[in-house]
């Protein structure tokens, strides 16, 4: 992989709410989009994290686009947030790179690109064409690097980088008793390493995509249904972004099996954990909830940001899951499923090798092994490098909470303070009170409003941004059909539940479509229990796709407005295949 440079310093812009971080965007490359980032950087960033990333963490995505071959260093060297960047206070992925990679790769297209990394049709600018869009060199290197792909290439990196990331979680001093050096020198040498393993994680979630397109074509010349791709790909197994909802599964049978545990349960989730650790016949079920804690606790919502809470840091929020997981019926427990679609993916194998013969049958099973290869690869290098962060993440709390005893501030005025301003900060953090109080005031405007899920060139002001509490609400009649894009085969009707925050699920249970706005990985222990998965945006290539498919679930993905137009409680319709969702009747 290219030698890494330094992205730009993070800088704090006012763009109307006071000053707070705001890149540069690309003019070579000026479309930006929510899509895919949104589903793993759901909020708004914080300073301290992203200045971090900047200084210590390279730029992994320009590294990983050299290594492919498809961009040249010119082009990424623009003095700009190229390929990914933080724009009012909020991270983008760059479209226009992702389109001008799809013109540079023979037999992609664009909108073939958009269905599978924006995730939310007729939304996006359509591509304005330049001269040097297509460059023949850069097609031949990308070519080149597609059949490596085909090969495997990376595929060995990941079980490298498991050694590396285990080694170092291994090697983790007791943190209650690091000084306040050795956690921020923890830290420091993590943040290099976590950009290095980032760049393989895109190169590898680059070659699950590869992987995709090659099987759907291939299954589209040779069989005639582009659409048997995504079903060759449910069920694969090994999926370890689902491996926390087969646990969850477990505990949530726990709680139904034991009417002393179920009872705290059902007095509701508030105090719950308090209640259980007073319940002697909890024991057991605590037992098996700090053993899921210990596997699974750097898993949770915005999972990928430092600042925020998951699991491990706050267990309200598997606590609300696992109260999910004990109402769902029996059938649909994940390893039967498991079992019954690998049956079922096993008779469609056999079908569709029957059909297909000499170098046809061979250049199929090299398009199946990669997609199922790089799927699997994918999702295990996302778990590695959230470990990671966890680990960086306890570190920096309890750097955070003894430098607020110090000061009288709060355990989280660490996250407003930029990486560059440390060492002042801990010199004398009472000194930073009106610099924290303004950026996070700043932060809380920013969290009340919707930004943009696209824009071409300057991001448009804040002052036209939608306010979340002022969503409208339009809502759809029976039998108006929402189109959107297959995310997993299947079709299942049942009883719309709109979900807009995992942690308060409501009474999300059997015969339910759970309908989101977006989801991340730490939305997917909530797709046990319900029948279908309708999200406003997402691609094919999201992580929550990838386990509806291991979980068998229809799924539709980039459904416009689906939270504000399907009613709550209505009868619907999701047909995974066409990629459509049935308003049936009312609520």
């Amino acid at each position: 992989m290219s030698t890494s440079i330094r992205r730009p310093a993070v800088e704090l812009v006012d763009f109307g709410l006071g000053p707070y971080v705001h890149g540069t965007p690309s003019r070579r490359f000026p479309v930006y989009t929510r899509g895919n980032s949104g589903e793993v950087y759901p909020q708004v960033v914080f300073p301290f994290s992203a200045s971090l990333s900047a200084a210590l963490g390279g730029d992994p995505a320009r590294d990983a686009m050299l290594a492919t071959g498809v961009m040249t260093a010119a082009e990424c060297d623009e003095d700009a947030d190229v390929h990914m960047g933080v724009f009012g206070g909020y991270t983008y992925l760059n479209l226009s790179v992702t389109r001008v990679v799809a013109l540079r790769t023979p037999g992609a297209t664009l909108s073939e690109t958009d269905a599978t990394y924006l995730g939310a049709e007729g939304i996006a600018p359509p591509h304005e064409s330049r001269s040097d869009d297509r460059n023949l060199l850069a097609t031949l290197r990308g070519v080149r690097y597609g059949f490596s792909i085909l090969g495997g290439r990376g595929l060995d990196q990941v079980e490298r980088d498991r050694v590396e990331v285990h080694a170092w979680l291994a090697e983790l001093p007791d943190l209650g008793t690091a000084t306040d050096d050795e956690l921020v020198a923890l830290v420091e040498g993590a943040f290099p390493m976590l950009g290095r393993l980032f760049g393989n994680h895109l190169l590898v979630s680059g070659g699950a995509g590869i992987g995709l397109a090659l099987l759907r074509r291939a299954c589209e010349q040779r069989l005639g249904d582009g659409d048997l791709a995504l079903r060759l790909l449910t069920g694969i197994g090994d999926v370890a972004s689902a491996t926390p909802s087969f646990d969850l599964w477990d505990l949530g049978r726990q709680v139904a099996g034991s009417p002393e545990v179920a009872a705290c349960f059902d007095a509701g989730l508030e105090g719950l954990e308090e209640r259980l650790r007073t319940e002697p016949s909890a024991a057991g079920f605590l037992d098996a909830f700090e053993a899921f804690l210990g596997r699974h606790g750097a898993r949770g919502p915005n999972e990928w940001e430092v600042a925020c809470d998951v699991w491990g840091t706050d267990h309200a929020l598997p606590l609300a899951l696992i109260d999910r997981m004990r109402v769902a019926d029996p059938g649909q427990s994940p390893g039967e499923r498991s079992a019954r679609l690998a049956e079922e993916r096993d008779a469609l194998l056999a079908e569709v090798r029957g059909g297909l013969g000499g170098p046809h049958r061979r250049w199929f099973e090299r398009c199946l092994r990669c997609a199922e290869s790089y799927s699997r690869a994918r999702e295990a290098d996302k778990t590695l490098l959230v470990e990671l962060i966890h680990g960086c993440r306890l570190a920096l709390r309890e750097l955070g909470q003894r430098l607020a005893g110090r000061s009288g501030g709060a355990r989280d005025d660490l996250w407003y303070v930029l990486y560059e301003e440390l060492d002042d900060y801990r010199r004398d953090p009472a000194a930073f009170a009106g610099v924290v109080a303004s950026r996070r005031r700043t932060r809380e405007e920013l969290s009340a409003l919707v930004p943009p899920f696209v824009f071409a060139g300057d991001l448009p002001p804040v002052g036209t941004w939608e306010r979340r509490s002022g969503s409208v609400f339009d809502a759809a009649s029976a039998g108006t059909v929402l189109p959107g894009i297959p995310g997993a085969t299947g079709v299942a009707r049942g009883r719309a539940r709109v979900v807009t925050d995992p942690a308060q699920p409501g009474d999300l249970g059997p015969g339910d479509v759970l309908v989101a706005p977006i989801t991340d990985p730490s939305w997917t222990p909530l797709f046990v229990p319900v029948e279908a998965v309708v999200v406003d945006v997402g691609g094919q290539m999201s992580h929550a796709v990838i386990v509806a498919r291991e979980l068998g679930l229809p799924c539709v993905v980039s459904v416009t407005g689906a939270t504000t137009s399907i009613p709550d409680g209505a009868s619907v319709e999701v047909d995974g295949t066409a990629g459509t969702v049935t308003v049936l009747d009312g609520p």
